[in-house]
């Protein structure tokens, strides 16, 4: 399956901080190529040209699934115009360098158990950690269409929430073993209502996920973003308070892009860990 959009680069958006199953695959045509997991499923992508993108998929599991996980019926290149002729110009650059980034619509639960282990780690400690979760409590799965790969589906809330906090302490989640156990509890026994949060406002996604022990402001916001898709959330972590101080002297209303604020957010993020890599 072949899709064309200006609007989607698969190398932004598994560098964009905001997904930890998508992984990049050596090839002898050297293409940008990734490998996914999510939703159950093990899709590989390959981008073809700037504007096209191969799926390993058939045209019935593309609509089904990929097409709304890469909310490509979003039109993020009006956002982009938006920012590009602009008054404000680091969102100017920022939008410029990340334009291929889309706000994917995760699955709820692993994104909420993904954002609390994020605390206090770094991408790659992140995704070592979620794999070996995967591993130990997740289902194995193989993909024919691919060649016969072998994976394993993030795990239930119902086979987590019954995890022993050493075992998964031993996976090195450190002191977030706890955390992670009372989340998977709270949405196995229906405390926490995942998709009934996505119909809520943002606000209130936030509120009660807060509610849950070990999630904080910005874990909430995370998982309201990536996970619930209320793309007002505006994670503030290292790389955006170094924006909002270093570019805005703490003064960047976010209310000027009310409504899509996330996706903002995302650019700045993006723009501004490549710049200070590159410096």
């Amino acid at each position: 399956m072949i899709i064309h959009n200006q609007n989607f680069d698969i190398m932004q958006i598994a560098d964009s901080g905001q997904c930890f199953r998508m992984n990049y695959i050596e090839n002898k045509d050297k293409k940008v190529k990734y490998g996914l997991v999510a939703y159950g499923r093990y899709l590989e992508l390959t981008q073809l040209d700037p504007d096209t993108v191969e799926f390993s998929c058939s045209e019935e599991e593309f609509y089904q699934i990929w097409e709304e996980y890469f909310d490509l019926k979003y039109d993020y290149g009006k956002i982009v115009n938006g920012l590009i002729n602009g008054e404000d110009p680091f969102l100017k650059e920022a939008a410029l360098y990340g334009k291929g980034i889309r706000i994917l619509k995760q699955e709820p639960f692993e994104a909420a158990i993904s954002f609390i282990i994020s605390q206090n780690k770094n991408i790659p400690a992140i995704k070592n950690c979620i794999e070996g979760i995967c591993r130990r409590y997740g289902e194995q799965k193989e993909n024919k269409e691919c060649g016969r790969i072998d994976y394993v589906t993030f795990p239930t809330a119902e086979v987590l929430g019954q995890a022993v906090k050493e075992d998964l302490r031993a996976l090195k989640t450190g002191y977030r073993d706890e955390y992670i156990l009372k989340a998977a509890q709270a949405v196995k026994t229906g405390e926490l209502d995942l998709e009934n949060l996505k119909q809520c406002s943002f606000e209130e996604a936030v509120k009660t996920l807060k509610g849950i022990h070990g999630i904080g402001e910005k874990v909430a916001n995370c998982i309201s973003l990536y996970g619930l898709h209320h793309i007002e959330g505006f994670p503030v972590d290292v790389w955006i308070q170094k924006v909002l101080k270093e570019i805005y002297n703490n003064q960047f209303d976010k209310d000027k892009y009310k409504g899509y604020s996330g996706i903002v957010q995302q650019y700045m993020f993006y723009y501004m860990r490549h710049l200070k890599s590159a410096s």
